[in-house]
């Protein structure tokens, strides 16, 4: 590919990764709650998702998908009542088992499913990227290198956000186990993951 064309759209996706999004907010929820060591596991269901929603735009199928709203309007809800359930249970955990026992709990699979869920239950990441990534590929040329070079670029950049965002959530919650309101981590962290649902659902 033209490395013009990958430079242009590593800065657009860039800027729209880094912006605060459903993703992002989880990603720094999770960072409060079980750290980013243990975040990575919702990263990479995340990125798994991502990479999906990239495939499915360059193939056309998301096109298909957006034009069959019950099937979005079922698959986000069943997201957003997960996502709800995990703040609530989150909201409810006590501090001290917060990064023990309450991060203990959160299995692998279940982090990777949050993440997976969070990114393809997004309606608006699917119209981001039916949007963005077509005009990138070249039809004269061989469609899989570009969607490989493309969805390489993507991933990288969703994983700097992510690992952004996650680390602000540690730093608070450092922040706060210093000022003696160790508390308020799983409220903030919970609250954090409620909003997410709830963003998911009205998104």
């Amino acid at each position: 590919m033209d490395l013009t064309l990958l430079v242009t759209f590593s800065a657009s996706f860039f800027l729209v990764a880094l912006s605060p999004g459903l993703c992002m907010t989880l990603a720094m929820s999770l960072g409060i709650s079980i750290g980013v060591r243990r975040a990575l596991w919702m990263m990479a269901g995340e990125l798994a998702g991502i990479a999906l929603v990239g495939i499915c735009a360059v193939l056309g199928v998301a096109a298909l998908l957006l034009q069959a709203p019950t099937v979005f309007a079922v698959f986000k809800w069943i997201g957003a009542a997960y996502l709800i359930y995990m703040g609530w249970q989150t909201w409810r955990s006590e501090p001290a088992r917060l990064d023990l026992a309450g991060g203990q709990r959160r299995t692998p699979a279940s982090l990777i499913v949050q993440g997976f869920i969070t990114a393809v239950a997004n309606p608006k990441a699917w119209a981001f990227q039916v949007a963005l990534l077509p005009p990138f590929v070249d039809k004269s040329r061989p469609l899989a290198p570009q969607l490989l070079a493309l969805l390489a670029l993507m991933l990288v950049i969703e994983f700097i956000s992510l690992l952004i965002y996650a680390r602000g959530g540690r730093a608070l919650s450092e922040q706060l186990h210093r000022r003696g309101k160790a508390r308020w981590l799983n409220r903030a962290a919970g609250s954090l993951m409620v909003a997410v649902g709830i963003w998911l659902a009205l998104g």
